[in-house]
């Protein structure tokens, strides 16, 4: 009988700091707390704290998930650099899911799901997902825009997530963990390029 994975989860993309533990598909513990642009001073002592609490090594996980954006430029590469490092030392395939993806999991509505990021100047990111009761499916591409002219825009009503601790079993029944074959090519999605370059060109 195949051993049940155990699962680190990260996403820093936003301004709460996800991390969980999975045995299988039951959560062995998770950290959800709001961060005022200090994820990199709690990101790792959490995992440590998360992982002696369920006696776990770093040896004993078999994968790692995390989130690669859209999000804040800072935070995404803190989790996605903490998530290659774990991976490369320990040889544990790692994954990545959209922290789109993860932030719509966590509405307790079931339906059409706006999950939104802010991304200042009055733009969020934003995607539509679609929940169930067990499980989270993609209907519309994500992307950079106006909040209120998309919900204006968009014909069917949608309930908007900006909020909330993942519902990681649902991410586990979907379809929307991509496995990444080359940790050195894994990359934060930052869907935008940065004011320095934009001032560069």
């Amino acid at each position: 009988m195949r051993k049940s994975l155990k699962k680190l989860i990260i996403d820093s993309a936003t301004k709460f700091l996800y991390i969980e533990l999975f045995d299988g598909d039951k959560s062995m513990g998770y950290y959800h707390n709001e961060g005022h642009n200090d994820h990199s001073l709690y990101l790792m002592s959490e995992i440590e704290n998360l992982m002696n609490d369920a006696s776990y090594s770093p040896k004993d996980l078999d994968q790692i998930i995390v989130g690669v954006g859209p999000g804040s430029y800072t935070g995404l590469r803190i989790g996605v650099t903490v998530a290659k490092m774990f991976a490369w030392n320990n040889k544990i395939p790692v994954f990545e899911v959209s922290s789109l993806a993860l932030l719509a999991s966590s509405s307790t509505k079931l339906g059409l799901v706006l999950p939104e990021i802010d991304a200042r100047r009055g733009n969020s990111f934003l995607g539509v997902y679609k929940i169930t009761e067990d499980n989270i499916f993609k209907v519309e591409n994500e992307e950079l825009r106006n909040l209120e002219d998309f919900i204006i825009s968009y014909e069917d009503d949608l309930h908007k997530v900006s909020n909330g601790k993942p519902d990681f079993t649902k991410i586990l029944n979907s379809d929307l963990l991509k496995e990444c074959t080359d940790v050195h090519q894994l990359a934060p999605n930052y869907m935008r390029i940065t004011e320095a370059e934009r001032n560069k060109q």
